[in-house]
């Protein structure tokens, strides 16, 4: 018998909240004729093991419940390298660019043709589904050329689209709010509440709120998604520890990836929007009175499940 890893018990758990849910868009999508996959979307913080649950929570709802399975990441809809660097060169004052990651640095259009594949009246005969591999230019990476990306027959059509994203489920700010948070930063002299945040421009907090309403608005807003499962920290430090652990795994099996200094300096590039908007993710990312799920779970400093419980 094959031993039952920590990511395919957690998400066992998962699914016995979520299973219902999914059966019902599949009898729904049967009575009606439609194609659209069950969007199951994934967030958590950086090196919370977002892709090894994707991993887990594919291979669970196929091979135990029979659901076609698919996941995409939002880091394989980045930019490719060059884009991302002309991006920091035409804005060598904004720090949030340094890294990849923060809204502005994906590729809307890509996104968007990448969920409308399920969903198109001429269906194609595979779905695309890009990759982007973290381990080129030092640990930046770049996205592979679509020969190399993953393709699956388009028929049977896809039951579930795992869509796992560090930013998945925050939502953008007023500039009134936005600029509140910003100057109580400024102001505060609790360096442990909003040293990350006050060590950015109001401008450069602006250009990434502005391009998480754009995101929202075409691919990752509540109304794109069927249900949210988030993976929380118990310390938001433990970030940093779980995103070296990741880079030497990386480093091990690929040779190259980012050193621990890097890492730093990637995970504090996150930190400003953990700030802005985890708040109002945890306090919930679905409308008032809607019937999507959104599931908040919380680890410890071992990445092991403390609590797991709905919004």
């Amino acid at each position: 018998m094959q031993a039952v890893t920590p990511s395919q018990e957690t998400a066992e758990r998962i699914l016995q909240f979520l299973l219902p849910q999914i059966k019902k868009h599949q009898t729904r999508r049967e009575m009606t004729g439609s194609r659209k996959p069950f969007i199951f979307g994934l967030t958590g913080l950086q090196g919370s093991g977002k892709s090894t649950l994707a991993a887990a929570l594919v291979n669970t709802l196929s091979a135990i419940y029979g659901f076609r399975t698919i996941t995409i990441s939002l880091d394989d809809f980045y930019q490719t390298w060059k884009d991302r660097n002309a991006l920091r060169v035409s804005q060598p004052s904004n720090d949030l660019l340094r890294v990849r990651g923060q809204p502005g640095t994906h590729d809307i259009e890509l996104a968007e043709w990448f969920f409308s594949q399920f969903t198109t009246e001429t269906v194609p005969k595979q779905i695309g589904i890009p990759i982007f591999d973290k381990s080129f230019f030092d640990g930046d990476g770049d996205r592979l050329p679509p020969s190399l990306w993953k393709h699956v027959e388009a028929e049977p059509p896809v039951d579930v689209v795992v869509f796992e994203g560090w930013c998945l489920g925050f939502q953008p700010l007023s500039k009134d709010a936005l600029q509140r948070r910003w100057s109580d930063a400024m102001e505060s002299q609790t360096l442990e509440k909003a040293k990350m945040l006050s060590n950015h421009s109001l401008e450069d907090l602006i250009f990434v709120n502005e391009n998480l309403a754009i995101y929202c608005a075409h691919f990752m807003g509540p109304q794109h998604l069927d249900c949210l499962v988030g993976l929380d920290a118990m310390d938001l430090f433990n970030v940093y520890i779980w995103r070296q652990q990741q880079e030497d795994v990386l480093r091990r099996t690929k040779g190259s990836g980012m050193t621990d200094e890097q890492v730093i300096q990637f995970v504090d590039g996150y930190m400003p929007a953990y700030e802005l908007y985890l708040d109002s993710l945890r306090e919930g990312f679905f409308p008032k009175g809607s019937q999507k799920l959104q599931l908040h779970v919380l680890l410890n400093e071992q990445r092991t499940v403390t609590k797991m419980e709905p919004l």
